[in-house]
């Protein structure tokens, strides 16, 4: 898995994603997590910069992160509150911690930085390797946005300002994804890969981990999924049993 999010990415992307750093916004998510981690532990995969890490943390959950990025992880480190966070260098597709979670979640797309198929399921396998009996793995990502398209189309902008703005070019053959950043004002570009997932091809990876869907929300503040949702908060429980996979 290649690092698309070093030391030039890490310097700025807090003030980048600065909406998602809205303090109601990360008090809605903080309190669903807290809610399903109970009085157990948190694993947070690609905890970056600690935007939720450090908030649940806070809340008296013990987190500990999976993340590529050393250089994301050296801005977690320098926040407050930040040395108390465990961190595991690494592939969150193939990495296991040794420890037993009552949650483990992946928030702002994240499942999609994972470019293959092979290296989606294979998350999910690892995640369930990590969960204990009962333990529940939330994912939130878009839904693929492949209905803005015309015919014969393949970009979508997502990102507008004076000085910066982002597009996304679909394969739908492939269920592939690039988003370009370009900032005018520094005469920079940068494009990341990435790998759109439908919710009923995530449902069967869940099942195929063992995993069962226990909810889907379009938000955090767990209004209903519907047909025009642009996301989804989709939550999948393992078998208080510990039953394997259903085949």
């Amino acid at each position: 898995m290649i690092d698309y999010f070093g030391e030039a990415v890490a310097a700025t992307y807090d003030r980048n994603s600065v909406e998602r750093f809205a303090p109601e916004l990360v008090e809605s998510i903080v309190a669903v997590l807290a809610e399903l981690a109970g009085d157990g532990r948190a694993l947070e995969l690609g905890v970056g910069t600690g935007r939720i890490a450090l908030p649940l943390a806070a809340r008296g959950v013990p987190v500990h992160g999976i993340e590529l990025s050393a250089a994301m992880v050296a801005r977690l480190r320098a926040k407050p509150g930040g040395a108390g966070i465990g961190v595991t260098l690494g592939d969150f597709a193939s990495t296991n911690v040794g420890a037993d979670f009552t949650l483990a979640y992946l928030v702002f797309n994240t499942i999609m930085n994972l470019t293959t198929q092979d290296a989606q399921v294979a998350c999910f396998r690892a995640v369930a390797e990590q969960l204990a009996p009962g333990g529940c793995f939330l994912v939130e990502v878009m839904v693929p946005e492949l209905r803005k398209l015309p015919a014969g189309q393949t970009a979508v902008p997502f990102g507008f300002g004076p000085e910066r703005w982002a597009y996304s070019d679909y394969d739908p053959a492939t269920q592939s994804v690039i988003c370009h950043y370009l900032d005018t004002g520094r005469g920079t570009h940068r494009s990341v890969p990435f790998r759109y997932v439908w919710p009923a091809e995530l449902d069967l990876m869940a099942r195929l981990a063992g995993l069962e869907l226990r909810h889907r929300w379009a938000d955090w503040e767990r209004r209903p999924f519907t047909g025009e949702s642009a996301q989804h908060v989709s939550v999948w429980a393992k078998p208080d049993s510990g039953d394997g996979p259903r085949r």
